[in-house]
């Protein structure tokens, strides 16, 4: 499912790339939501990007990651249930900038940078030591000391501002991610902080 996830994602993205009153339609924006009651957006942003860019970085984390995390719910809540925790996480992702931005007709969002990063989170809970590529460095990193990075950078850029990306949806996707994985799984919590005090890395 999560091939498919990725499928559907490039050719939507790649539809909306062509026809402007497509991305439109798809695109969050709130006084549609609020006003026009077209909650589908609160989900189809997700599946439409800026660039074949911002496509490309999300639907290569998501393809890396997600292959896993698919196997890991399975084992709880099928495979549907992942395709479920996917599009929730779009959802929870958005809600906190929807709720800031309601009444605000300039401003937009789209990608699925939220959902992703719920996926890769709960891949860190589940192997801290395994090593993440960052862009221009050779050697990867240890993925909990990724996650730190990650996390500080997007606390500082959400409240800095004004490089036109979403960073409260990669914290609020981050933290769903972890928050999910916990409740379908206790012990991982335990077994994150066992790991990390014996180091594989790989």
């Amino acid at each position: 499912m999560n091939l498919v996830i990725v499928g559907v994602t490039c050719l939507v993205s790649w539809l909306a790339f062509n026809n402007p009153r497509l991305a439109e339609r798809l695109i969050l924006w709130p006084p549609a939501i609020d006003r026009g009651k077209q909650y589908d957006r609160l989900v189809t942003h997700g599946f439409i990007h800026a660039d074949w860019m911002h496509l490309l970085f999300n639907m290569v984390t998501l393809w890396s990651f997600g292959g896993v995390m698919e196997r890991f719910y399975t084992q709880y809540i099928g495979a549907i249930g992942y395709v479920a925790f996917y599009l929730s996480a779009i959802v929870v992702a958005i809600l906190p900038t929807y709720m800031r931005h309601r009444h605000d007709p300039s401003y937009r969002s789209l990608g699925a940078s939220g959902a992703v990063s719920a996926v890769l989170f709960a891949y860190i809970l589940l192997d801290p030591w395994s090593g993440i590529y960052l862009f221009l460095i050779p050697i990867p990193i240890p993925a909990f000391l990724f996650a730190a990075l990650y996390v500080g950078y997007s606390i500082w850029m959400d409240k800095r501002g004004g490089d036109n990306v979403n960073h409260s949806a990669h914290l609020y996707g981050a933290a769903y991610g972890l928050m999910f994985t916990l409740i379908m799984e206790p012990r991982a919590a335990a077994v994150f902080v066992q790991k990390l005090a014996n180091p594989t890395f790989g």
